[in-house]
């Protein structure tokens, strides 16, 4: 086992840091503050390719590793967790897109959402399925060579900002083997949206409900095959998952290091807080679970990569440790900083509240430790290496 990073992946991580510290963090508390999708600065990363990052190269992806996206999430989610996840979702639908599409699909779909000339939105959890996506009630009919969509879709990212949407709708049976995956375009007529959210967090992406009211849609539409569209959505989440777990260590590593600084500066009792032994013990700890869920979201990145048998394990595990100990990190800095960080002045409340729903969306952390209980109580189950 090597743990240093390649000398390509330091430089990856340096670069997409610089970018995120020159056009994202300067400008995090404003968007948060006035709600503003900067899809402007979000295309100055295209250049980087963070509209492809592992996404195949002949079709204008970067063809990066699962763990380059960890690296690039990671980083930009130190100057701003909201707008990193954002591009995580961007990320999951081209990868839907590219892993089950037909090459004629990819070539109409993707070079507009690598470009991010156009914004995407996953469509799958609806008012009434959220952990039971699977009971889903959007419907698409046929009707000659079209599909006509009705149904609501909730808490989409995205929502009236976005160009494509990749909805989860049933065509079959009921349960998991009777949906499928349709991309609908905004333009399309039956398409609408809630009122914009008002949210705790992730002020700087759009999240709204999604209306779709008689959508016709052509069956060219369709990605993969009709009832396959519930597998590639879980699959799809895999990546996302660890996506989210990347974004809790950034938002993490960044509330540490200001911690940090602010404990070097800040005196009471006629020294520096960062002499107080107690409080010495708390960075220790800080660090130590920083660290750990760094290595375990890694470690899910190399098997997702690999397409390990154990991947959905490990991807459950990495997101419901790193999503946890990420905001009892930003949770710890808080209390650290006493009065001002709970002041709008300073930033960590707006890590505190970007990370907190970390814990809640790609799967709640109760679920995911409902997927790690079925796989241990299976009986092929090992702990192995």
């Amino acid at each position: 086992m090597d743990f240093r990073l390649s000398l390509e992946q330091q430089q990856l991580t340096k670069m997409v840091g610089d970018f995120a510290a020159q056009h994202l963090a300067p400008h995090a508390a404003k968007w948060d503050e006035e709600k503003i999708c900067p899809l402007d600065t979000l295309r100055r990363g295209a250049a980087l390719g963070l509209g492809g990052i592992y996404i195949r190269e002949d079709v204008g992806g970067c063809g990066l590793s699962r763990l380059d996206g960890v690296l690039i999430f990671e980083a930009l989610s130190k100057a701003c967790p909201s707008t990193a996840a954002f591009l995580s979702i961007q990320n999951m639908v081209a990868w839907m897109i590219d892993q089950y599409a037909t090459d004629e699909q990819c070539h109409q779909w993707l070079p507009g959402l690598l470009k991010l000339d156009r914004f995407s939105s996953y469509c799958l959890t609806e008012p009434g399925a959220g952990s039971d996506a699977a009971a889903l009630k959007t419907t698409a009919r046929k009707e000659g060579g079209h599909y006509i969509i009705n149904g609501t879709k909730a808490f989409i990212s995205g929502g009236a900002v976005s160009d494509v949407y990749l909805c989860m709708a049933r065509t079959g049976e009921a349960g998991a083997k009777g949906i499928s995956a349709i991309l609908v375009e905004k333009d399309t007529p039956g398409l609408s949206f809630g009122k914009p959210e008002v949210k705790m967090g992730w002020n700087s992406q759009a999240t709204s409900m999604v209306f779709f009211e008689n959508c016709k849609v052509p069956m060219s539409h369709l990605i993969g095959d009709e009832g396959q569209g519930f597998k590639m959505a879980l699959s799809a989440l895999n990546g996302g998952r660890i996506n989210i777990a990347a974004c809790s260590l950034g938002g993490a590593r960044q509330c540490f290091d200001l911690c940090r600084q602010y404990l070097a500066e800040r005196k009471q009792f006629g020294q520096s807080l960062q002499h107080f032994q107690s409080i010495q013990f708390k960075l220790a700890d800080m660090l130590t679970d920083l660290e750990g869920a760094r290595l375990m979201t890694y470690r899910a990145a190399c098997l997702l990569q690999d397409n390990d048998p154990e991947a959905a394990l490990y991807c459950a595990m990495a997101k419901r440790f790193a999503t946890d100990k990420g905001f009892a990190i930003c949770d710890e800095a808080m209390q650290l900083y006493g009065g001002y960080g709970y002041l709008r002045d300073y930033p960590i409340e707006r890590y505190f509240r970007d990370l907190r729903v970390h814990r809640i969306l790609e799967g709640t952390n109760e679920i995911m430790r409902l997927i790690m209980a079925r796989r241990i109580f299976d009986e092929t189950f090992e702990i192995g290496y």
